[in-house]
């Protein structure tokens, strides 16, 4: 059965780019625009994992990820996959339980292979 991943991120193109490779590479996509909207997607759906941009409206990825970690999807890992690449923002990511932090322009091979090692820890 494809595993179900959940992209969360502001820019429709980017979320596109990340859906075609993920679909590409046989997982199950739902999208959402931004943390609110994740927060709404998760309605008790199996999710394997999350990919999810850190600059966004409503509520921001951190923020969001806060919040995962007080519900049933504690568990799921969650990849950011963002413009940011300090120091800071990397610490502050571990410490609300992010797992990997990839950093844009990517490359959609590098995501994938992210998503499939952390989908079959």
């Amino acid at each position: 059965m494809a595993k179900t991943i959940l992209i969360v991120d502001d820019s429709g193109s980017f979320r596109q780019v990340v859906k075609m490779a993920l679909q590409k590479a046989s997982y199950e996509v739902v999208e959402a625009v931004d943390g609110q909207d994740a927060c709404a997607k998760l309605d008790g759906r199996k999710i394997n994992l999350i990919v999810c941009d850190v600059n966004m409206p409503r509520m921001d990825g951190l923020t969001f990820v806060r919040h995962l970690k007080t519900t049933n999807y504690k568990f799921t890992p969650v990849i950011m996959l963002t413009t940011e690449s300090q120091e800071a923002k990397k610490a502050e990511g571990r410490a609300a339980g992010v797992r990997a932090w990839v950093t844009k322009p990517f490359q959609p091979s590098q995501l994938v292979d992210a998503v499939a090692k952390l989908c079959a820890a």
